[in-house]
């Protein structure tokens, strides 16, 4: 494994139903301070990858499973309080306000109250900050669920499909704080959203057939690029 490597993954293969692997001899080392993109088409295993991050999957295995260098387990707490994920749908926590699922969180994870502020005002929050979860609608729900990850800035903060359910302007809004990120920690993020991709990443990671198949960075990572592997992903 990578030694600077903030997290890394050794043949990682996980399965909802015994004998079918959605995701199979995935290895990926995710260095400290970066924005890392991941693609790929429509059931590649995304989701499923940051799911089993966050500890929810049980079936899985891995070889080798190392945080900052030591070995961990996704369910273990010092992790947990390390990450914060956004899922593409999530309907937790549905009768907190964000003001409370905000205080919530903060003290889960043992950090004082961040002042939002900036963070309200930049996704055009500021009318529903009192508004119980469950009674917003698809976009303002995410946009409680973003103000909170960037909020809290973990060391690893996973997004899968953040784009989701924005306005223009707060889709703006969501590049310039990932593309910024690296000075907090470092971002994983899913995307099938070309732009968000090409504008954000410093590394852009190709999911195919359950395992990670190219790794794109700097001047490499482009649209057309990006495009041809997918489109031959999906005549093989």
């Amino acid at each position: 494994m990578e030694d600077h490597a903030l997290l890394s993954l050794r043949n990682l293969n996980v399965w909802y139903t015994a004998g079918h692997t959605v995701l199979s001899g995935l290895s990926l080392d995710l260095g400290e301070h970066e924005v890392v993109g991941l693609i790929g088409l429509n059931g590649a295993g995304k989701t499923t990858f940051i799911k089993t991050v966050a500890g929810l999957l049980p079936g899985c295995h891995l070889d080798q499973a190392a945080w900052s260098g030591h070995s961990f387990s996704f369910r273990d707490k010092a992790f947990k309080k390390s990450r914060y994920i956004v899922f593409a749908e999530d309907r937790s926590f549905q009768y907190f306000t964000f003001r409370e699922y905000l205080a919530y969180v903060s003290a889960s994870y043992n950090v004082p109250l961040p002042d939002v502020a900036g963070l309200v005002k930049g996704f055009h929050f500021e009318d529903y900050t009192d508004v119980l979860l469950r009674e917003l609608s698809t976009g303002n729900l995410k946009k409680a669920y973003l103000i909170t990850a960037f909020a809290l800035r973990p060391r690893l903060l996973l997004l899968d499909e953040p784009v989701n359910g924005l306005d223009f302007q707060s889709t703006e809004f969501l590049y310039q704080l990932m593309g910024g990120y690296k000075q907090y920690g470092t971002l994983l993020f899913s995307s099938h959203i070309l732009e968000s991709i090409c504008l954000t990443s410093d590394r852009v990671l190709v999911l195919e057939q359950g395992r990670i198949s190219r790794t794109f960075a700097g001047a490499k990572i482009a649209a057309g690029n990006i495009r041809e592997v997918l489109a031959d992903e999906k005549h093989d």
